[in-house]
């Protein structure tokens, strides 16, 4: 029993670790990129041995691996679980854009949106890291896409090309994310204009 106890107290506390280091990969990684993740640089910072990063993560690229997963749930906390209480369509998609500019702009990581500040390093390096960016980048849109067509299907917006309408909300987004960055205020403003491009109602249904 007390042995049992023993091995389960060394995983919670290499959980923990994991976690620990995760976090502070994602807020280094938002500001200087994922290629500026080493384990010596973070076993540095959080004053940790090298060789007990190592053990928790092997490689260079796993640490890579576990910040993209770790930013991913934050961003699925910070911003998509708490839309799910809106209805779908134009009510959700509102919501989701609120809570991204409150992700971005506040920001929940020194960087701003992770992805964003992130994916552009990789869009010539296939590998791992970059299909993991990619699929993040494939399900925000999805969802995106599947908010505006239940829009349509409800007869709230006028019919579109809810793929390419999604493409185009996230470049925003992402070059809304250097903005922040940058200090221009207009940018939270700018996203929900272009957003609201796309939710206009059916011309029979515009005021006259």
């Amino acid at each position: 029993m007390n042995e049992q106890v023993t091995t389960d107290g060394r995983l919670l506390r290499g959980a923990r670790a994991r976690q620990t280091i995760a976090k502070h990969a994602v807020d280094v990684a938002s500001t200087e990129g994922l290629n500026g993740l080493t384990i010596g640089r973070l076993a540095a910072d959080l004053g940790l041995s090298k060789s007990g990063v190592q053990t928790l993560f092997g490689t260079k690229e796993q640490l890579q691996l576990a910040a993209v997963e770790y930013a991913r749930e934050a961003f699925t906390e910070a911003v998509i679980r708490p839309a799910r209480t809106a209805p779908h369509g134009a009510a959700r998609l509102r919501v989701l854009v609120e809570h991204w500019i409150v992700y971005a702009e506040t920001p929940l990581f020194a960087g701003g949106c992770f992805r964003s500040a992130n994916i552009a390093d990789f869009d010539s390096r296939p590998g791992p890291v970059q299909n993991a960016l990619l699929q993040d980048q494939r399900t925000w849109r999805g969802i995106l896409a599947r908010e505006l067509r239940h829009a349509v299907d409800a007869g709230e917006i006028a019919d579109l090309d809810t793929d390419l309408a999604a493409f185009q909300i996230d470049a925003v987004m992402c070059a809304a994310n250097t903005a922040f960055r940058l200090g221009e205020t207009e940018a939270a403003s700018n996203v929900r204009r272009v957003v609201e491009q796309f939710l206009r109602p059916p011309d029979g249904d515009r005021p006259q």
